[in-house]
C-alpha cells in the first residue's frame, strides 16, 4: 500500500516542480513514519522526506492520497521547503493550517496543495518538526469539506539528516 501512495505522491511532485525530464526517484531510507527520497531532475538534483497521515476525518468522504513533504533542490536555491498535497482540489484562496504541538503556520493553496504563506517561516515549521510529536494539518476542500489529517513526526528528525547533503 506505502508502495502505491508512494507512486502516487511521486507523480504529484514530479507535477508540482514542474520536472519534464526527471528520473525515478529514489527511496534512500525510510525513517519510522517518513521517508527520504532522491531523483535527478533538469534543475538538478531533488531530496526529499514524505509522510502519509496516520488519520484522516470526516471518515465519511473519500479523500484520495494525502501526502506531507519537505523537499531540498539545491539547483533551484530551494531549501526544505514544506508542502501539502491533498488527494482533492483545495477551496480557491482558502488557507491550510499545520498545527504543531500548539503552534499553527499558514499555508496558502494552489490546486491541491499548500506551501506555507509567509516562506520566512518555512525554517520554524520545520524545525517544530523535528522537535515536535504530532502535526494536524487542517485543510477546506473545493466542495466546502473541512478535513483534518493527522501525522506522526516520529522519524522526521533522521530524514531530514538523511538529505542535508542533497546536492
Amino acid at each position: 500500500m506505502f508502495v502505491r501512495k508512494f507512486a502516487t505522491a511521486l507523480t504529484l511532485v514530479l507535477a508540482t516542480a514542474s520536472v519534464a525530464s526527471a528520473q525515478s526517484p529514489t527511496r534512500i531510507q525510510q525513517f519510522n513514519a517518513w521517508g527520504a527520497y532522491s531523483y535527478q531532475a533538469t534543475g538538478g538534483k531533488v531530496c526529499y522526506v514524505l509522510s502519509i497521515p496516520k488519520e484522516k476525518a470526516p471518515s465519511s468522504v473519500d479523500h484520495g492520497d494525502i501526502f506531507f513533504l519537505v523537499s531540498q533542490r539545491p539547483g533551484q536555491n530551494i531549501s526544505y521547503e514544506p508542502q501539502a498535497m491533498m488527494g482533492y482540489p483545495l477551496k480557491e484562496n482558502s488557507k491550510v493550517n499545520v498545527v504543531v504541538d500548539g503552534r499553527t503556520f499558514v499555508m496558502f493553496t494552489k490546486g491541491n496543495s499548500a506551501w506555507v504563506e509567509n516562506a520566512a517561516e518555512e525554517p520554524a515549521l520545520v524545525a517544530a518538526m523535528k522537535s515536535g510529536k504530532d502535526m494536524s494539518v487542517q485543510a477546506t476542500s473545493r466542495r466546502g469539506t473541512g478535513t483534518t489529517y493527522s501525522y506522526s513526526l516520529s522519524g522526521i528528525s533522521a530524514a531530514l539528516k538523511q538529505i542535508e547533503g542533497c546536492k
